[in-house]
């Protein structure tokens, strides 16, 4: 029999457009190219995928890995590293390094240091300020960029875009749909005095939940009477996601999966292991979010993986840094509110895979159909694993689910049609590359038809 395919992935079951069922998937030359029942004589490699489900690759929408820097603390092949170790295939990583990433120069920098090196597929914010509006429309369109990203709340320098007029002149010249960080900068200043000197657990009494609704709010009008897409990223409280389902026709919504997963109490356990911006809140606010996500007002999950040492996070809150890893986990600990009935399997791809695609408009990626590309994230629904800070692939080699036990693993991680890594283990060099995007594609240039004097000669 003439080989078809260069890699078969047979005999798992399948979760793409069609539902949930067995099927094969063939692989030619990194892109899906075959999905029904074939035998292994058909391809050069077959995977034995008996048991398993096969996943659309997973993409993490928000993730920083810390390069340029920073890279005591992760760098973008750590980073990446811990993404495919827990099945993600393609991460979007955040402009908040140093220096920062506002410029062409600095967006270049960064696919040049990613190229080959990084494990999973890859793309990078370019962040929005006061000073670079006028090049936003050029850099978002940059091989590379996943978009612009501002920051109403939460960040320093020229990073902070914290007045209306700002944020307004951002909204009037971007084309592509901008992600947002939303907090209420002047309210964070006025209640820094609420903070409890070695007390994590009063971060989101500073931190509230008003500040973060009054910063979306004013985004969302600002939005609005521009004419412009905004995607609000890590929602944390009831408050917004009951805002949010009225305004669907302008803001898409990212949840996290720790926001989903913890409430107070784990302050109580934890510690400043918790804190980050904006912070896990009450039950009530997470069940809220439960709430959106069964009603489809969820769009999309984020890790906002941002990892620090432990001696770093050991400072004396206020002074211990907001942030935790959160990539590797993403997977596993979303596949156990899968098997908790909390969510459904299409619903979490929906979420992690098809939902990426549709906010960015990434191309060929998000489902397993043919011409796409060959993304799978493979695992298996019914082991049972303890995560461990020793299975943290991250330089900050920490995980706040350390001792947790769950139900749902990757199993694999195949990045177009290479299988990286299997049974918890790098089976290929890095070979990572930039994702791709309908609204940046460079058209081919036009061809003229010839003449039929010319076609004569």
């Amino acid at each position: 029999m003439a080989q078809t395919f260069d890699l078969l992935l047979k005999g798992g079951t399948v979760v793409n457009q069609d539902g949930i069922g067995a099927r094969d998937v063939g692989v030619r030359e990194g892109r899906i190219a075959g999905i029904g029942s074939f035998a292994p004589e058909q391809a050069g490699e077959t995977i034995d995928c008996t048991g398993l489900h096969i996943l659309p690759g997973v993409i993490d929408t928000q993730v920083h890995f810390r390069e340029p820097g920073l890279e005591h603390k992760e760098d973008l092949e750590s980073g990446s590293r811990a993404a495919v170790m827990g099945g993600v295939t393609a991460v979007f990583e955040m402009p908040n390094t140093n220096p920062l990433t506002t410029s062409g120069d600095a967006l270049a920098d960064k696919v040049r240091r990613a190229s080959g090196r990084m494990h999973c597929d890859f793309a990078f914010f370019v962040g929005g300020t006061h000073e670079n509006v006028k090049d936003l429309p050029e850099l978002e369109m940059l091989p590379g960029a996943a978009g612009i990203k501002v920051f109403i709340g939460s960040s320093t320098g020229s990073l902070l875009v914290a007045d209306d007029p700002g944020v307004r002149a951002i909204l009037k010249v971007i084309r592509r749909r901008a992600s947002f960080h939303c907090e209420h900068e002047p309210r964070l200043d006025e209640r820094k005095g609420l903070r409890v000197e070695g007390d994590p657990s009063s971060h989101p009494v500073w931190r509230d939940e008003v500040a973060a609704l009054t910063a979306t709010t004013r985004l969302v009008n600002l939005a609005r009477e521009e004419g412009k897409r905004v995607h609000v990223l890590h929602i944390t409280s009831q408050e917004e996601i009951e805002y949010l389902r009225t305004q669907k026709d302008v803001a898409t919504v990212e949840v996290t999966p720790h926001h989903l997963t913890m409430d107070e109490s784990w302050y109580g356990r934890l510690g400043s292991l918790v804190q980050m911006n904006p912070p896990v809140r009450a039950a009530r606010h997470r069940d809220a979010l439960w709430r959106g996500l069964a009603e489809g007002v969820v769009d999309v999950l984020g890790s906002d993986h941002a990892p620090h040492t432990l001696e770093e996070k050991a400072k004396t809150y206020p002074a211990s840094p907001s942030g935790m890893t959160g990539v590797q986990t993403l997977v596993p600990t979303m596949l156990d509110h899968v098997n908790a009935g909390r969510l459904t399997l299409e619903r979490f791809v929906d979420l992690a895979s098809a939902g990426p695609a549709r906010i960015f408009n990434i191309a060929t990626k998000g489902r397993i159909a043919v011409g796409y590309d060959a993304d799978f994230t493979v695992v298996d629904l019914k082991r049972r694993e303890t995560i461990r800070n020793e299975w943290i692939a991250s330089k900050a080699g920490w995980t706040p689910y350390d001792g947790v036990e769950v139900t749902g693993w990757p199993v694999g991680t195949l990045v177009r049609g290479r299988k990286v890594m299997w049974e918890g283990e790098l089976t290929t060099p890095a070979q990572g590359a930039p994702v791709r995007f309908m609204d940046a594609l460079k058209a081919p240039a036009p061809t003229r038809t010839p003449t039929l004097f010319e076609r004569l000669g």
